[in-house]
């Protein structure tokens, strides 16, 4: 059902009046001694742009089954919502497959495949330890080898570079924000909504925001697994007086799942509030 309604969303996506975007184009991001791959949109003239790294989720299906290979499919279709959109508002916009996932397999080791066997062999609490090794490790490692390409492009205003992601790549997002107090903004869609029972996931986000000094943008759909994450850590935010902002949308679909999935399915719901907090910081 979701690779179904991700193809209709590709079908009606808008489309600009004028000059549509530029790509993707399929580019090469080094991590260590790792190649990943991303896509890379950019919007029509010279430049230079504000741009954002996207930072994808990470399903438990392994990459070598079939839902992991439908998975896959989804993230790049999911890609293709995504860049145009962006570009569109006029900004550069780069989607990295982190290592093993996507369009990066064989570059390392996905991330939910390795979730996925420690959860198998050793039970929840283990692969709950995996997942912070994952998100303070490799992963981290990758978003910011992505920041450093991003930043490199000509086209790319190196001071106007904010960060998104959704799910796993929603919680990266905030950990990236943690570490680079030089990013303008951060947009978190529905992170750690499957995984907020995780005691050591919700300390270590709530760490983050206590630490990040990069406005964020907390969204959910009200249906999706659960709104906590987003409601507790801007309240963390709220607390300490840090900039932010929370957004509950309306159910998207029928199911939990369509509901996490809302940054894909529906982005006609949290379009122009996205680019108003991005516009406001990106450019002043």
């Amino acid at each position: 059902m979701l690779a179904i309604t991700l193809l209709a969303v590709l079908a009606f996506a808008p489309r600009s009046e004028t000059q549509g975007p530029i790509g993707p184009d399929t580019v090469l991001v080094a991590s260590g001694s790792l190649r990943l791959r991303a896509l890379l949109w950019r919007p029509q003239g010279k430049g230079p742009f504000p741009a954002v790294l996207f930072s994808h989720g990470s399903a438990l299906d392994s990459a070598n089954s079939a839902n992991g290979r439908r998975d896959a499919r989804n993230r790049e279709r999911g890609a293709a919502v995504l860049g145009p959109i962006f570009a569109r508002h006029g900004y550069v916009f780069l989607y990295l497959f982190r290592r093993g996932a996507g369009l990066s397999v064989g570059q390392g080791t996905y991330s939910g495949d390795l979730r996925a066997a420690e959860l198998a062999a050793n039970g929840q609490e283990a692969h709950d330890r995996l997942q912070i090794r994952l998100l303070e490790g490799d992963e981290l490692s990758d978003a910011f080898a992505g920041l450093a390409y991003l930043r490199s492009l000509p086209e790319v205003d190196a001071g106007r570079v904010a960060v998104a992601g959704h799910s796993f790549g929603g919680s990266l997002t905030l950990l990236i924000a943690e570490h680079d107090s030089t990013l303008r903004a951060a947009v978190d869609f529905a992170s750690a909504a499957g995984s907020w029972r995780s005691t050591l996931l919700r300390a270590r986000l709530k760490a983050a925001v206590s630490r990040t000094a990069v406005p964020v943008f907390f969204i959910h759909a009200s249906n999706d697994y659960s709104i906590e994450p987003g409601e507790s850590l801007a309240a963390d935010m709220a607390q300490v007086a840090k900039p932010y902002r929370l957004r509950i949308y309306p159910p998207v679909g029928r199911t939990a799942e369509e509901g996490h999935s809302m940054v894909y399915l529906s982005p006609a719901t949290w379009e122009a509030d996205v680019f108003a907090f991005l516009d406001a910081y990106m450019r002043p």
